[in-house]
């Protein structure tokens, strides 16, 4: 069971958000806050698998949120942006706050699924206005080769390394090997350590 804590300052939006989840049998929404201080302390509370995570909330705002939870010690939860928000600003805040995935409220029904789905099993998620935002950040010079970049852009885009592979044209094998050059270069373990990595450094 994947467990779910959401939080959003509007109560339709959150109870539309745990009507489309809690039709899913292997997914459970434990509690919901409509502001940023409240989730802290909702996850403190029943130690969610993912975090749904709304940017601007009159209470406290969800960047903050994100960081006080990733200056937390212990297991950390997977913390999905989901909001209005699409702009350069607002998505490299969030993620340099520490989000692993960045989704926005237009996103399909069965894409907000597959994402929770996605970030319990370590797989970031990201909309393309959050792929289009990294690519032009800019940075230091590129340490990952031209494939090795693409890897690391279908880690963020989520799903399983088949469909990944599949995207690019290449065999499973293929983007395995890829993927465990990237995981070298970046001295990181998991695909959402290795997506935020990249981008802290500039490199997708």
């Amino acid at each position: 069971m994947i467990t779910v804590v959401i939080a959003d300052d509007h109560p339709l939006v959150r109870d539309g958000i745990v009507a489309i989840l809690t039709r899913e049998p292997d997914l459970d929404v434990l509690a919901e806050a409509a502001s940023g201080p409240e989730a802290v302390a909702m996850v403190a509370h029943h130690d969610p698998d993912v975090v749904l995570m709304d940017l601007r909330m009159p209470g406290g705002d969800g960047v903050d949120a994100i960081r006080e939870l990733r200056s937390r010690p212990g297991d950390r939860p997977r913390i999905l942006v989901l909001t209005t928000y699409d702009t350069d600003r607002d998505i490299r805040a969030a993620l340099a706050a520490g989000a692993d995935g960045y989704l926005l409220k237009d996103t399909p029904r069965a894409d907000l699924i597959r994402a929770v789905r996605d970030l319990a099993a370590g797989r970031p998620v990201l909309a393309a206005s959050a792929l289009a935002a990294l690519a032009g950040r800019g940075g230091p010079a590129v340490a990952l080769t031209a494939r090795e970049a693409d890897v690391v852009r279908e880690l963020a885009a989520g799903g399983t390394n088949r469909e990944a592979a599949a995207r690019l044209h290449v065999s499973e094998t293929t983007f395995k090997t890829h993927l465990s050059r990237v995981y070298d270069k970046l001295g990181v373990s998991d695909r959402a350590a290795a997506v935020r990595v990249a981008y802290e450094r500039g490199l997708i």
